[in-house]
Protein backbone atom coordinates (compact mmCIF):
# COMPACT_ATOMS: atom_id res chain seq x y z
CA UNK A 1 0.00 0.00 0.00
CA UNK A 2 1.07 3.46 -0.41
CA UNK A 3 0.91 5.67 2.05
CA UNK A 4 1.85 9.79 2.49
CA UNK A 5 1.54 10.23 6.38
CA UNK A 6 2.45 6.64 8.07
CA UNK A 7 5.14 4.12 7.03
CA UNK A 8 4.10 1.04 6.34
CA UNK A 9 6.16 -2.66 6.44
CA UNK A 10 5.06 -5.81 6.50
CA UNK A 11 7.72 -8.51 6.73
CA UNK A 12 7.83 -12.22 8.08
CA UNK A 13 4.61 -12.10 9.75
CA UNK A 14 5.14 -8.74 11.43
CA UNK A 15 3.78 -5.75 10.25
CA UNK A 16 4.44 -2.49 11.15
CA UNK A 17 2.87 1.13 11.34
CA UNK A 18 4.52 3.79 11.86
CA UNK A 19 3.01 7.37 12.50
CA UNK A 20 5.13 9.77 9.87
CA UNK A 21 4.84 13.37 10.35
CA UNK A 22 7.38 14.33 12.74
CA UNK A 23 7.37 17.77 12.35
CA UNK A 24 4.08 18.10 13.90
CA UNK A 25 5.09 15.30 16.52
CA UNK A 26 2.19 12.66 14.54
CA UNK A 27 -0.54 14.37 14.79
CA UNK A 28 -3.54 13.26 12.84
CA UNK A 29 -5.17 14.88 10.29
CA UNK A 30 -8.17 13.05 7.97
CA UNK A 31 -5.83 11.56 5.53
CA UNK A 32 -3.45 10.40 8.36
CA UNK A 33 -6.57 8.50 10.31
CA UNK A 34 -7.67 7.20 6.68
CA UNK A 35 -4.25 5.52 5.85
CA UNK A 36 -3.86 4.05 9.74
CA UNK A 37 -7.60 2.52 9.06
CA UNK A 38 -6.37 1.24 5.51
CA UNK A 39 -2.99 -0.32 7.23
CA UNK A 40 -5.33 -2.47 10.05
CA UNK A 41 -7.48 -3.09 7.29
CA UNK A 42 -4.69 -4.98 5.53
CA UNK A 43 -3.46 -6.28 8.60
CA UNK A 44 -6.18 -8.98 8.65
CA UNK A 45 -4.42 -10.85 5.94
CA UNK A 46 -3.03 -14.49 6.72
CA UNK A 47 0.25 -13.50 6.51
CA UNK A 48 0.63 -11.06 9.27
CA UNK A 49 1.00 -12.35 12.67
CA UNK A 50 1.98 -9.35 15.01
CA UNK A 51 1.16 -5.64 14.52
CA UNK A 52 3.93 -2.91 15.92
CA UNK A 53 2.07 0.74 15.91
CA UNK A 54 4.96 3.28 16.34
CA UNK A 55 5.99 6.94 15.81
CA UNK A 56 8.53 8.32 14.26
CA UNK A 57 10.96 11.11 15.85
CA UNK A 58 10.16 12.32 19.25
CA UNK A 59 6.62 11.33 19.69
CA UNK A 60 4.19 8.88 19.22
CA UNK A 61 1.50 10.69 18.52
CA UNK A 62 0.45 13.95 19.54
CA UNK A 63 -3.28 13.64 19.11
CA UNK A 64 -5.63 15.63 16.59
CA UNK A 65 -3.80 17.81 14.23
CA UNK A 66 -5.64 21.41 15.63
CA UNK A 67 -4.85 23.11 12.33
CA UNK A 68 -7.22 20.65 10.65
CA UNK A 69 -10.25 21.21 13.52
CA UNK A 70 -9.88 25.57 13.01
CA UNK A 71 -10.05 25.26 9.61
CA UNK A 72 -13.36 26.41 8.41
CA UNK A 73 -13.17 23.98 5.55
CA UNK A 74 -12.57 20.79 7.53
CA UNK A 75 -14.35 18.17 9.64
CA UNK A 76 -16.35 18.98 11.70
CA UNK A 77 -15.54 17.63 15.88
CA UNK A 78 -18.60 15.10 15.80
CA UNK A 79 -17.09 13.90 12.35
CA UNK A 80 -13.43 13.21 13.52
CA UNK A 81 -14.26 11.19 16.57
CA UNK A 82 -16.74 9.23 14.47
CA UNK A 83 -14.73 8.72 11.68
CA UNK A 84 -11.38 8.71 12.22
CA UNK A 85 -10.67 7.75 15.37
CA UNK A 86 -13.45 5.56 16.92
CA UNK A 87 -12.76 2.94 13.76
CA UNK A 88 -8.78 3.24 14.48
CA UNK A 89 -9.94 1.90 18.02
CA UNK A 90 -12.28 -0.68 17.13
CA UNK A 91 -9.93 -2.21 14.56
CA UNK A 92 -6.93 -2.28 17.17
CA UNK A 93 -9.54 -4.54 19.68
CA UNK A 94 -10.95 -6.50 17.09
CA UNK A 95 -8.18 -7.46 14.64
CA UNK A 96 -7.43 -11.21 15.58
CA UNK A 97 -4.00 -11.14 16.33
CA UNK A 98 -1.61 -9.27 18.85
CA UNK A 99 -1.04 -5.22 18.36
CA UNK A 100 2.12 -3.80 20.17
CA UNK A 101 1.93 -0.14 20.91
CA UNK A 102 5.19 0.68 21.50
CA UNK A 103 5.70 4.29 22.51
CA UNK A 104 8.66 5.67 21.19
CA UNK A 105 8.14 9.50 22.50
CA UNK A 106 5.25 11.84 24.03
CA UNK A 107 1.17 10.24 23.52
CA UNK A 108 -1.02 13.08 24.19
CA UNK A 109 -4.55 12.94 23.73
CA UNK A 110 -6.03 11.14 21.06
CA UNK A 111 -2.33 9.84 20.78
CA UNK A 112 -2.06 8.40 24.39
CA UNK A 113 -5.46 6.60 24.03
CA UNK A 114 -4.69 4.91 20.52
CA UNK A 115 -1.31 3.37 22.48
CA UNK A 116 -3.60 2.23 25.36
CA UNK A 117 -5.99 0.27 23.16
CA UNK A 118 -2.92 -1.64 22.46
CA UNK A 119 -2.76 -5.71 23.47
CA UNK A 120 0.74 -5.36 24.88
CA UNK A 121 2.01 -1.63 25.65
CA UNK A 122 5.29 -1.10 25.52
CA UNK A 123 7.39 2.44 26.47
CA UNK A 124 11.07 4.26 25.87
CA UNK A 125 12.51 5.73 28.91
CA UNK A 126 12.06 9.24 26.21
CA UNK A 127 8.17 8.60 26.26
CA UNK A 128 5.56 10.41 28.69
CA UNK A 129 1.52 10.46 28.49
CA UNK A 130 -0.44 13.29 28.62
CA UNK A 131 -4.63 13.49 28.62
CA UNK A 132 -4.40 16.69 27.10
CA UNK A 133 -7.73 17.27 26.30
CA UNK A 134 -8.62 19.25 29.36
CA UNK A 135 -6.34 21.98 28.41
CA UNK A 136 -8.48 22.64 25.51
CA UNK A 137 -12.20 22.35 27.08
CA UNK A 138 -12.37 18.75 25.67
CA UNK A 139 -13.45 15.23 27.26
CA UNK A 140 -11.04 11.94 26.37
CA UNK A 141 -12.02 10.38 23.70
CA UNK A 142 -10.43 7.42 21.34
CA UNK A 143 -11.72 4.74 24.13
CA UNK A 144 -9.74 7.16 26.92
CA UNK A 145 -12.73 7.07 29.24
CA UNK A 146 -12.67 3.45 28.71
CA UNK A 147 -9.14 2.02 28.68
CA UNK A 148 -7.56 4.11 31.33
CA UNK A 149 -9.95 3.72 34.48
CA UNK A 150 -9.78 0.02 33.92
CA UNK A 151 -5.87 0.52 33.85
CA UNK A 152 -4.50 2.72 36.73
CA UNK A 153 -8.18 3.24 38.82
CA UNK A 154 -10.96 5.39 38.55
CA UNK A 155 -9.98 8.17 40.61
CA UNK A 156 -6.39 8.66 39.50
CA UNK A 157 -7.73 8.25 36.10
CA UNK A 158 -10.54 11.07 37.01
CA UNK A 159 -7.53 13.22 38.29
CA UNK A 160 -4.98 12.42 35.05
CA UNK A 161 -8.28 13.17 32.67
CA UNK A 162 -9.12 16.71 34.49
CA UNK A 163 -5.27 17.80 35.15
CA UNK A 164 -3.83 16.98 31.77
CA UNK A 165 -0.73 16.34 34.02
CA UNK A 166 2.38 14.61 31.63
CA UNK A 167 2.82 11.24 33.40
CA UNK A 168 6.25 9.79 32.38
CA UNK A 169 7.53 6.24 31.06
CA UNK A 170 8.47 5.54 34.71
CA UNK A 171 5.65 6.79 36.61
CA UNK A 172 3.33 5.06 33.82
CA UNK A 173 4.51 1.68 34.43
CA UNK A 174 4.18 2.13 38.07
CA UNK A 175 0.64 3.08 37.31
CA UNK A 176 -0.12 0.01 35.33
CA UNK A 177 -0.46 1.74 32.28
CA UNK A 178 2.42 0.02 30.95
CA UNK A 179 3.66 -3.49 30.41
CA UNK A 180 7.41 -2.50 29.91
CA UNK A 181 9.54 0.45 29.61
CA UNK A 182 12.84 -0.19 27.71
CA UNK A 183 16.06 1.93 27.65
CA UNK A 184 15.66 4.79 24.62
CA UNK A 185 19.08 2.91 23.39
CA UNK A 186 17.81 -0.40 22.91
CA UNK A 187 13.96 0.36 22.38
CA UNK A 188 13.64 -0.42 18.79
CA UNK A 189 15.61 -4.13 19.03
CA UNK A 190 13.56 -4.78 21.94
CA UNK A 191 10.21 -4.28 20.29
CA UNK A 192 11.29 -6.09 17.17
CA UNK A 193 12.49 -9.35 19.76
CA UNK A 194 8.96 -8.89 21.16
CA UNK A 195 6.95 -8.76 17.77
CA UNK A 196 9.15 -11.98 16.67
CA UNK A 197 7.96 -14.02 19.95
CA UNK A 198 4.68 -12.77 19.27
CA UNK A 199 4.23 -13.82 15.88
CA UNK A 200 6.10 -17.21 16.55
CA UNK A 201 3.31 -18.05 19.27
CA UNK A 202 -0.18 -19.84 18.31
CA UNK A 203 -1.74 -16.58 17.49
CA UNK A 204 -5.48 -18.40 17.46
CA UNK A 205 -5.32 -19.05 20.60
CA UNK A 206 -4.13 -15.57 21.07
CA UNK A 207 -6.96 -14.59 19.17
CA UNK A 208 -9.23 -15.58 21.21
CA UNK A 209 -7.85 -14.65 23.96
CA UNK A 210 -8.25 -10.91 22.93
CA UNK A 211 -11.95 -11.57 22.55
CA UNK A 212 -11.95 -13.22 26.14
CA UNK A 213 -10.58 -10.22 27.42
CA UNK A 214 -12.98 -8.27 25.28
CA UNK A 215 -15.59 -10.03 26.62
CA UNK A 216 -14.90 -9.72 30.14
CA UNK A 217 -14.39 -5.89 30.00
CA UNK A 218 -18.37 -5.54 30.49
CA UNK A 219 -19.43 -9.57 31.41
CA UNK A 220 -20.27 -10.66 34.76
CA UNK A 221 -18.87 -13.46 36.21
CA UNK A 222 -21.03 -16.07 34.88
CA UNK A 223 -21.34 -14.97 31.85
CA UNK A 224 -17.31 -14.88 31.17
CA UNK A 225 -16.63 -18.46 32.93
CA UNK A 226 -19.56 -19.03 29.52
CA UNK A 227 -16.90 -17.50 27.36
CA UNK A 228 -14.24 -18.79 28.65
CA UNK A 229 -15.79 -22.24 28.03
CA UNK A 230 -16.87 -21.42 24.44
CA UNK A 231 -13.18 -20.07 23.39
CA UNK A 232 -11.74 -22.80 24.91
CA UNK A 233 -13.14 -25.33 22.93
CA UNK A 234 -12.36 -23.62 19.93
CA UNK A 235 -8.87 -23.61 20.97
CA UNK A 236 -8.86 -27.04 22.00
CA UNK A 237 -10.06 -28.12 18.01
CA UNK A 238 -6.78 -26.09 16.08
CA UNK A 239 -4.16 -26.74 14.91
CA UNK A 240 -1.74 -25.31 16.77
CA UNK A 241 -3.20 -26.46 20.35
CA UNK A 242 -2.75 -30.18 18.77
CA UNK A 243 0.71 -29.24 17.64
CA UNK A 244 1.63 -27.79 21.34
CA UNK A 245 0.94 -30.44 22.92
CA UNK A 246 2.87 -32.90 20.70
CA UNK A 247 5.49 -30.84 20.16
CA UNK A 248 5.91 -30.51 24.44
CA UNK A 249 5.99 -34.26 24.66
CA UNK A 250 8.33 -35.00 21.95
CA UNK A 251 10.45 -32.06 23.80
CA UNK A 252 11.12 -30.11 20.58
CA UNK A 253 10.23 -26.80 19.61
CA UNK A 254 6.41 -26.17 18.32
CA UNK A 255 5.92 -24.80 14.80
CA UNK A 256 2.50 -23.00 14.90
CA UNK A 257 0.37 -21.88 11.72
CA UNK A 258 -2.32 -19.48 13.50
CA UNK A 259 -4.96 -21.98 12.75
Amino acid sequence: MTCQYITFSAEEGIARIQFNRPEVFNSIHKAMAFEIQEALEYCKSDEIRCIIITGTGKAFCAGQDLKEVVDPHGPKLQDIVRDHYNPIIRAIRSIEKPVICAVNGVAAGAGANIALSGDIVVASTAASFVQAFSKIGLIPDSGGTFFLPRLVGFNRASALMMTGDKVSASEALLMGMLYKVYDADIFESEVNTLARKMADMPTYGLALTKQALNNAMSADLHAQLENEEALQTLAGSSYDYNEGVEAFLQKRSPIFKGK
